[in-house]
């Protein structure tokens, strides 16, 4: 039940971390190599170790922060152009790191993970300007579930590996929405995502347990 976060500090342009693991708050300075630590994502392994993706402004690079070995060990896993932005990390049960994130070089959505031992990256969605807004959940095999924007068409996407090969669907086309988006998985693997109607300035749901889509207005 311990917090852990992790933030930008805009003044020193720092990734940051804080947790009250020792029940008070500690906070660290991450990494500070230049302008560092936006649009951060964090998540923790079972011994509470945390893992962050964030972004290099500097640089326009997507870069990884994790104090597993005890102390700060970052990592620049993609600099292929400017990448990085709206990065969303999420575990495996072996404690590999999966990250989507948005290639601002190409509007993009792309994908990395060092599940094979090394960083490896993929482009996932390259149809018109997509891949803003990124939310990543895994299931208990490491298949990947990921909600974003795509820009051009207004559109709430959603895209999965699970049949091995990256199969993407519109969510909701109704009106200019799919921003902000963040999703969870049930038990069974069911999608739940929350997000953005830019057109009506509302909050809304969409989830596939029913077997398909449904979209629903939360707060108007």
């Amino acid at each position: 039940g311990d917090t852990h976060i992790s933030y930008y500090d805009a003044t020193q342009g720092d990734l940051k971390y804080a947790t009250n693991a020792s029940d008070s708050w500690a906070k660290e300075t991450v990494d500070r190599s230049g302008n560092v630590g936006k649009n951060t994502s964090l998540a923790l392994d079972t011994s509470g170790n945390a893992y962050i993706s964030y972004y290099d402004t500097t640089n326009g690079d997507l870069k990884f922060a994790t104090n597993a070995t005890g102390s700060w060990v970052t990592t620049t896993v993609d600099d292929i152009g400017d990448v990085g932005y709206d990065t969303s990390i999420a575990l495996d049960t072996a404690g590999n790191a999966y990250i989507s994130y948005y290639d601002v070089t190409n509007g993009d959505l792309k994908y990395a993970t060092n599940a094979s031992g090394s960083w490896l990256t993929t482009t996932v969605d390259s149809i018109e300007v997509v891949g803003l807004n990124t939310s990543l959940a895994l299931d208990t095999s490491g298949n990947a579930y990921i909600s974003y924007y795509d820009a051009t068409n207004g559109d709430l996407k959603y895209v999965t590996n699970t049949s091995g090969s990256w199969a993407t669907t519109i969510v909701d086309s109704n009106g200019d929405v799919g921003g902000y988006t963040s999703i969870a998985l049930d038990i069974s693997d069911n999608a739940y995502i929350s997000y953005y109607d830019a057109t009506n300035g509302d909050l809304k749901y969409a989830t596939n347990a029913p077997g398909s889509w449904a979209a629903t207005t939360v707060d108007s």
